[in-house]
């Protein structure tokens, strides 16, 4: 059961990998819908960290790549950076675990070692959780804010895309993967020095002394026949 910990936690790891590197590429941060009463055309926009797709009804969708990235608002430029520092940190966290579980031989029987390389790829999985949610969120408040704001208008209004409710998910599990992984190498801490504990004292030191004074107290049993004191 101890062991299975370590793969949960790896796996959940590794979900949370792919949704990060998902929500990174595809264009549904912020998502658009024009429908007014003088249009025929009912289209509808996504925005996403590196182009911009546009869908209409019955037409194949166009996306393009963004020219510049400074005509980006502050929150897609920041979520690119973070994004990227994201994917980067939820592999290296990934790979160090791995090292760190009981079913490796990275360490061989260096049990410290891997309790140490077990805590620092649960703190890299907690590390990317960080990374991920603010510009989840980041996002998310500023979709939210110019959505009521009177003085945007319908136009530039968005709403919130799949990429930011996949991205809370990442989030949310990326953060299991690392609480269990801290977690478990807490816990071979505690059952190391348990064992530590429980380690059988010898005969000798029971009875009160060392092993030498306890063999002064026997009498050898002589191999010579009494023939030979004749």
């Amino acid at each position: 059961m101890r062991g299975k910990l370590d793969i949960v936690g790896l796996v959940l790891g590794f979900i949370g990998l792919i949704g990060v590197v998902t929500i990174t590429g595809l264009p549904m941060w912020k998502v658009t819908a024009y429908i007014g009463a003088n249009l025929i055309v009912m289209e509808t926009q996504w925005d996403g960290l590196w182009m911009n797709c546009i869908n209409q009804v019955n037409i194949r969708m166009q996306c393009k790549v963004y020219d510049s990235l400074l005509i980006l608002p502050p929150e897609l430029q920041a979520a690119r950076g973070l994004m990227c520092v994201s994917i980067v940190l939820a592999t290296a966290a990934l790979l160090v675990s791995f090292c760190g579980t009981r079913r490796t031989n990275c360490f061989g029987d260096d049990a410290r070692g891997k309790r140490v390389t077990l805590a620092l790829g649960g703190a890299l999985f907690l590390l990317c959780c960080v990374t991920t949610l603010i510009p989840v969120c980041w996002t998310a408040h500023t979709i939210i804010r110019n959505f009521y704001d009177p003085l945007v208008i319908d136009a530039r209004k968005h709403e919130l895309g799949a990429s930011l409710y996949t991205g809370a998910a990442a989030a949310g599990l990326l953060l299991a993967a690392g609480a269990i992984l801290v977690w478990r190498s807490t816990a071979r801490d505690g059952q190391a020095g348990e064992e530590y504990h429980l380690q059988p004292v010898p005969t000798s030191e029971r009875d009160g002394g060392d092993g030498h004074d306890a063999g002064l107290g026997r009498n050898p049993s002589s191999t010579y026949s009494k023939i030979q004191y004749v």
